[in-house]
């Protein structure tokens, strides 16, 4: 017996001291295993996310400037247009003309004149240093300058250019060693020149030449305020290679362009022993090319900086969460999933969904609570539809019982013969109308009337509205016979037909024209109410549809009597007694005028 023992503990001994993985707790085996196969493949994508990271902060820096140097070319184009424009300007002034002819001009008054529209000009466009106008005589008119010495314009380079263009405008950039001086001293660096021909339609001679020179701090006004990272910074070249604009930081460096270069590009080069990366884009009608510097780099540094910190956060976190985070994983991811269908489903629409578990804990505790949930916002939704449709039925009620119908029929009546004894035929008229217009509005407190009882209304509205606007409205209404014993709810065509005038026809310059056509398609009613009156703003426009999209409720306080207020009631009154899928939609063009649609089942009278 004793040897029996001592082999049992022999054997439970190995045992103990070779366990087999299937008796390790699971939480130990997750652990184990989810280090496995998370922290290699967060090396991986750590060295991935930090190069793709990269990439796509190289490609936004580069979005970026171009979008930058985008706005540096659009303000540059447009320096260029204004003294393109000028030139245009100049050469049809008719004082300018004669004296580009060589008819001569009116003594001095004729100079004095052109010198003054050159100074108003300049005063006009400030950025603007200086105009001359130089005829083929080697005569010349400026506000601001005048040669230095004797020599005939017309050998000078920029009035060749000129020429050789046939009245192509030409910007020459800064001048060279050019006989003209300006009464403001600027130097050579200080200007950029711009030429064009005045030439004969004819017979394309040249007949003089204008030169234009815009001020160069105008440039470096628009570029150096514009940043590229901490020393990056924009310049401007001409066709050359010559700078237009640099900044002190530039210095001596070859800031050129490689030969062959697209309108708009990157490319990267050593300057001063550090990666530098040039991003330009040209301007064609200068034939500038704005070129940004800045190094490679500075802005990889940051985000390599930011994964680091980001991917050690990310694996502290995973060594801390993995034991917690999956112990009580089985156990509460299928319950959560659950609730969060149900709960998708419920906010869709669906309040017939019903969690289903005898769990004890908080999740079946949870589960319970959204399904009492549930069921008491069925309940109070169905509350709501039915106090919300009696209140509408009474405040209907109550409106039509405000009117007594025997009375004002025989008011109305009293007034229309008086008015025709008296031989006022017009407001006998108006009277029928407004007669007409109660009689059915009332109804006798029916909701729904046909069709042609309500173009019968909307006829004698636009009766009384023709009265008081005359010539300044105008209106059709197109309607087939076979589709006025249709059956509609009464007094939907009212409120828009009062927008389209008030809002629309009223407000537009001369007489309007309101059309109002109704017809059956595949068993439904459209009504279209057209006017070519001012048209709906586009951001009102906007607003009118989501308001017409969104229940009367919905509506904030004080818009009772706003605009739209007509036209979200019948919004809502058609929906109501049609369904949801029916009732108003409404295009406009501001300007061209408006079109509001009415889509209403087709039901015949009884």
């Amino acid at each position: 017996m004793p040897g029996k023992r001592s082999w049992k503990r022999l054997i439970t001994s190995r045992e103990n001291r070779h366990p087999k993985l299937d008796d390790f707790p699971i939480r130990h085996k997750l652990i184990v295993t989810l280090m496995l196969i998370s922290i290699v493949p967060s090396i991986g994508l750590s060295i991935l996310t930090g190069w793709t990271v990269e990439r796509i902060i190289e490609k936004q820096t580069t979005n970026h400037t171009l979008q930058l140097i985008g706005q540096v070319n659009k303000t540059l184009a447009g320096y260029t247009n204004n003294m393109q424009n000028l030139s245009y300007l100049i050469s049809f002034h008719p004082q300018v003309e004669s004296f580009v002819e060589g008819q001569g001009l009116d003594g001095e008054n004729g100079h004095y004149e052109i010198r003054e529209f050159l100074r108003n000009l300049t005063t006009l466009y400030p950025e603007v240093a200086g105009i001359l106008v130089a005829n083929s005589s080697g005569e010349y008119i400026s506000n601001e300058l005048y040669p230095k010495d004797d020599r005939n314009l017309n050998e000078e380079y920029w009035y060749k250019e000129a020429e050789e263009n046939k009245g192509i405008f030409k910007i020459l950039g800064q001048p060279d060693n050019r006989t003209l001086i300006s009464q403001v001293p600027y130097k050579d660096d200080e200007v950029v020149t711009a030429v064009r021909a005045i030439v004969a339609p004819e017979n394309q001679e040249v007949k003089g030449v204008i030169l234009i020179d815009l001020k160069q701090r105008v440039i470096a006004e628009v570029t150096k305020d514009v940043r590229l990272g901490k020393s990056g910074y924009l310049m401007v070249m001409d066709k050359d290679g010559e700078s237009i604009y640099s900044p002190e930081a530039a210095g001596e460096r070859d800031l050129s362009l490689p030969g062959n270069t697209d309108k708009a590009g990157t490319f990267s080069r050593t300057v001063d022993g550090s990666k530098t990366q040039f991003i330009y884009s040209k301007l064609s009608i200068a034939n500038w090319t704005t070129l940004g510097v800045f190094p490679s780099g500075e802005a990889v540094k940051e985000v390599r900086e930011i994964i680091f910190y980001v991917i050690s956060f990310v694996f502290f976190l995973c060594f801390i969460g993995i034991a917690a985070s999956y112990y009580l994983a089985g156990s509460m991811s299928r319950p959560i999933h659950q609730l969060i269908f149900f709960m998708k489903k419920a906010e869709a629409g669906d309040l017939t969904v019903r969690y289903e578990d005898d769990r004890k804990d908080e999740l079946g505790m949870l589960g319970r609570s959204f399904n009492n949930m549930l069921g008491q916002v069925e309940r109070l939704i169905s509350l709501t539809e039915r106090q919300e449709r009696k209140k509408r039925e009474a405040e209907l009620r109550s409106l039509q019982e405000h009117i007594k119908p025997h009375f004002l029929y025989n008011t109305l009546d009293t007034i229309n013969w008086m008015a025709r004894k008296q031989g006022a035929e017009d407001a006998a008229r108006l009277v029928g109308s407004l007669s007409r217009l109660f009689r059915i509005g009332l109804s006798q407190g029916k909701d729904r009337i046909s069709l042609s009882e309500e173009i019968e209304h909307i006829n004698s509205y636009l009766s009384i509205q023709k009265a008081r606007y005359k010539d300044k409205l105008n209106y059709s209404i197109e309607v087939p016979e076979k589709d006025k014993h249709a059956s509609i709810p009464k007094l939907i065509l009212q409120p828009i037909v009062e927008n389209a005038i008030y809002h629309g026809i009223k407000e537009r310059r001369g007489p309007g024209h309101l059309r109002i056509q109704a017809e059956e398609i595949n068993g439904e009613l459209e009504i279209s109410v057209s006017d070519d009156g001012k048209g709906i703003p586009r951001e009102r426009l906007q607003k009118l549809k989501e308001s017409l999209q969104s229940p009367m409720e919905e509506a904030g306080e004080g818009e009772g009597n706003g605009p739209g207020y007509g036209m979200r009631n019948t919004q809502a009154r058609i929906q109501f007694t049609c369904g949801g899928r029916y009732g108003i939609s409404i295009e406009s063009l501001e300007g061209k005028g408006t079109t509001v649609m009415i889509l209403l089942p087709y039901i015949l009278e009884e």
